[in-house]
């Protein structure tokens, strides 16, 4: 016999008494599946305590994550896309830029800004995939290139922080001319001897990869991050064989010599300051 038995049937319980634990306290790892207080997972630099999988993060939080006490003066906050071949697919182009700075509150898919890590001057630009698929239009390679200039102007180091899809479709060859447009800012940087690097996130691909992503002073990407320019499906159905172990994974990359070294997100900050300490 049950040492319980309710004496009145029927109880029902309102929807808006129960007790459910709030949207966002709770993060699960898409990899392991491990569930993890979001607190905990901030602490660990959006990164997962049990197999280390990196969640996809943006500008925002890697300026916190690297900035001291996330101090730093951004550039060009306001700058925002144009529609210089007044595009239209599914919907117009403006339609489409304004919604999606509605739902990100970005302006575009990178910001610059700069500060200090760990007391060293650097100027950083960093790229948001929620923005269009982290897309270089335009814009990106302005933003980018101005942040270079900054560079060049103060003698400081530039970190490239790179997710993207690759060149924004809608703006078709406006887009493909940033690559060189942020390649030849690159190479004045290497002629004043300032430092650029490059770390590159999952993904990175497409022209990003084939530009300024990979033509850093030292190339260096988070662990298991894809890199590559067209993506292994397309590979795959392009020469009909199936793709190695692990191919375009950051890991795979360094392996091949495209890449220095891989640093854990959680670790990122005091290496990028002990690398820039042996560049000064």
């Amino acid at each position: 016999m049950s040492w319980f038995s309710r004496k009145e049937k029927g109880i029902v319980t309102p929807t808006a008494s129960k007790l459910d634990a709030p949207d966002g306290l709770w993060y699960q790892c898409p990899s392991c599946k491990k569930a993890i207080h979001t607190r905990e997972h901030r602490l660990f630099a959006y990164t997962c305590s049990g197999c280390n999988y990196h969640e996809k993060i943006g500008s925002q939080d890697y300026f916190e994550l690297l900035f001291d006490n996330s101090l730093y003066t951004e550039l060009d906050p306001m700058m925002g896309s144009g529609d210089p071949l007044e595009f239209t697919d599914t919907k117009k182009y403006t339609d489409r830029i304004k919604a999606t700075e509605y739902n990100t509150g970005l302006k575009d898919a990178v910001r610059t800004a700069y500060g200090d890590i760990n007391g060293l001057p650097i100027c950083i630009s960093a790229m948001d995939f929620n923005f269009i698929g982290g897309s270089m239009g335009s814009v990106v390679g302005e933003k980018i290139t101005r942040g270079m200039r900054h560079s060049l102007e103060t003698g400081k180091p530039f970190l490239m922080i790179s997710r993207s899809g690759g060149a924004r479709m809608m703006e078709a060859g406006f887009s493909l001319m940033q690559m060189a447009k942020t390649s030849s800012l690159i190479a004045l940087l290497a002629e004043a001897k300032i430092p650029y690097i490059s770390l590159m996130t999952n993904p990175t691909t497409g022209g990003v990869t084939a530009s300024f992503a990979m033509l850093g002073d030292f190339n260096i990407a988070e662990p298991g991050a894809l890199i590559g320019f067209a993506g292994p499906r397309v590979i795959k159905e392009t020469i009909g064989k199936d793709l190695p172990k692990g191919f375009q994974s950051a890991e795979f990359v360094e392996e091949h010599g495209f890449l220095d070294f891989i640093v854990d997100r959680k670790d990122l900050k005091d290496k990028l300051s002990s690398l820039l300490g042996m560049l000064k």
